[in-house]
């Protein structure tokens, strides 16, 4: 029996789950223009589905997001039963969504990055020290939660130490940074033929009415303004794309992945790495593809063709 399917998985557990299920619809729309045999199965009620599906099964798609999606516990599963998937495997993805961690992994690789203070729960800490620290406004995170869920922008001391305890009820340590201010730029890399992890175009982010690019918008229709490729200075430009290679090749990531930065005052700072980015044709690496030369069918197709080349990496 020839292994001629890719299954796609999406929905899952997260918070992200309406959102990964429409990905995965319209990458199955794109890789059954490419050619491809494609079954989409939810892995909150079909992973056994899956395993009997397994020796058919030419390559997984993940297109999940947040915690069981991209922290490396659906890829070491997928590990275990001998499929192969584009992207990140286990290690790297675990240390990709813990915003903490991958910072540490940014500073040793030189890149620029907020101030910050990482705090535990349990652990007793000094709102105002923190806020010395950091400085206000801040910018108030889960250590390893996605699209900005539990995420607060507090202005005096009161608001930091609410915001934190916000914050602990998703996670058990949460990320307190200095709040940036200027324009928010993506930086999207794919293992390109002949080329390998190349710089994709860069693209600008512009929340409508808003400072900071939350689930609102960006989830909601017109709910921010995407440029790509962005408008930059050519210095800025280049320094963008090489800090976006830096940051995928320090966290181990392969095949691809996209880093969101920040340009303020003329220094760019990393602020994170997406290892399974919104694969919708309007979402963001995407869009990057597509001014790169890749349609929607052509990236994922690419995607399938990685993951087969690849096959036991992990």
């Amino acid at each position: 029996m020839g292994k001629n399917m890719v299954v796609i998985l999406a929905g899952g557990w997260s918070r992200e789950r309406e959102v990964s299920l429409a990905g995965g619809k319209s990458c199955a729309e794109g890789l059954r223009q490419a050619g491809r045999k494609v079954v989409i199965l939810d892995p909150a009620s079909e992973l056994d589905r899956l395993m009997e599906l397994a020796p058919r099964v030419k390559a997984v798609l993940p297109i999940l997001h947040g915690p069981y999606g991209e922290d490396g516990r659906i890829q070491g599963f997928l590990d275990c039963l001998g499929l192969p998937y584009p992207g990140a495997g286990v290690t790297a993805s675990a240390l990709a969504i813990d915003k903490a961690l991958a910072k540490d992994i940014y500073r040793k690789a030189g890149l620029k990055v907020a101030r910050d203070a990482v705090l535990t729960a349990g652990q007793e800490y000094d709102p105002a020290e923190v806020a010395a620290r950091v400085g206000l406004p801040a910018v108030v995170k889960p250590a390893k939660e996605g699209s900005t869920f539990g995420i607060g922008v507090p202005a005096t001391v009161a608001e930091l130490q609410e915001a934190v305890e916000k914050a602990f009820e998703l996670d058990t340590r949460v990320l307190v940074e200095q709040c940036l201010q200027g324009r928010e730029i993506t930086g999207g890399v794919l293992d390109l033929p002949g080329r390998g992890p190349t710089a994709l175009p860069l693209i600008e982010i512009i929340p409508k009415g808003k400072t900071l690019f939350d689930y609102e918008a960006k989830y909601t229709p017109g709910g921010a303004e995407e440029i790509c490729p962005a408008d930059l200075d050519s210095g800025i430009e280049a320094q963008a794309k090489e800090m976006a290679l830096t940051a995928h090749l320090a966290l181990g990531i392969v095949h691809f992945s996209r880093t969101d930065m920040f340009l303020q005052e003329g220094e760019l700072y990393v602020l994170e790495t997406n290892t399974l980015p919104g694969m919708t044709e309007t979402s963001l690496l995407p869009q990057a593809a597509a001014a790169a030369g890749l349609d929607l069918a052509a990236l994922l197709d690419r995607l399938v063709e990685l993951a087969v080349r690849d096959r036991g990496r992990s």
